[in-house]
């Protein structure tokens, strides 16, 4: 009898702005995965499995706003539901070049020429696995910014697929200045979308998606702008497969 295949718990984020359209201005960041990588040649959302580096305790001392129990909660865990954050901020900054920090005060990055720098040779070192999270935070004395990154989704790919994933979705208003650039290892293209746009295109078989992504693009999409999305609070039942209400 063959062995179940266990599941490896994931976090994503959709991070969301207005753009420039006179109708239904709402835009999600998307990245294209790399043909030869998991999922690929589709279009995802920035994420990625959790890494034992993520349920660091001093990790979770440098997140704003969030506590660890309070983070379980949300989840329906016993603990560790931290981690999910915290993956879900540092797969955002390698694979999208965007972080989700701010200084110790609670106010947003200044981002000077020479933090811009800095950030960008922390994102090449961290996806090389030469420098971690909470190297560079310490480095910068920058916090995790968790208080606007809400919890919306949960997917688990169902039995019988070769590789499985328990994965959480996660939403934040896209902060101002940062990169927004895909890594151009792991991905090879990146855009702003509306979701109404990216589920059109694909229903037209010119952008690949699969069932998880396509749902949360179709729950952010009945929202028109940024603030009328990010005023909606989501439940999201342990186990299931949808988040916004």
């Amino acid at each position: 009898m063959t062995p179940p295949v266990l599941t490896r718990d994931g976090a994503t984020m959709m991070l969301v702005r207005d753009g420039d359209h006179a109708e239904r201005p709402l835009e999600v960041f998307m990245l294209r995965r790399h043909p030869r990588t998991a999922f690929g040649s589709v279009h995802v959302f920035p994420g990625g499995v959790l890494d034992p580096s993520d349920h660091d305790p001093a990790l979770a001392a440098r997140a704003r706003d969030l506590s660890g129990s309070g983070a379980a909660a949300q989840l329906g865990l016993n603990r560790g539901g931290l981690a999910y954050w915290i993956a879900a901020v540092r797969e955002s900054f390698e694979e999208a070049g965007v972080l989700l920090a701010c200084h110790p005060d609670g106010t947003s990055l200044r981002l000077d020429p020479s933090l811009v720098a800095r950030l960008a040779e922390h994102r090449l070192a961290l996806h090389a696995g030469q420098r971690s999270l909470l190297a560079i935070l310490e480095q910068e004395d920058l916090m995790l910014s968790l208080s606007h990154v809400h919890y919306v989704a949960h997917w688990i790919t169902p039995e019988g697929a070769p590789k499985r994933y328990d994965t959480r979705f996660f939403l934040a208003r896209a902060p101002h200045g940062q990169v927004y650039a895909h890594d151009n290892i792991e991905l090879i293209s990146s855009e702003w979308v509306r979701p109404t746009d990216a589920l059109a295109r694909h229903a037209a078989g010119g952008f690949a998606m699969i069932l998880p992504t396509i749902s949360c693009l179709e729950d952010i999409g009945r929202f028109a702008t940024t603030d009328e999305l990010m005023a909606v609070q989501p439940s999201v039942p342990t186990g299931a497969n949808r988040g916004m209400a």
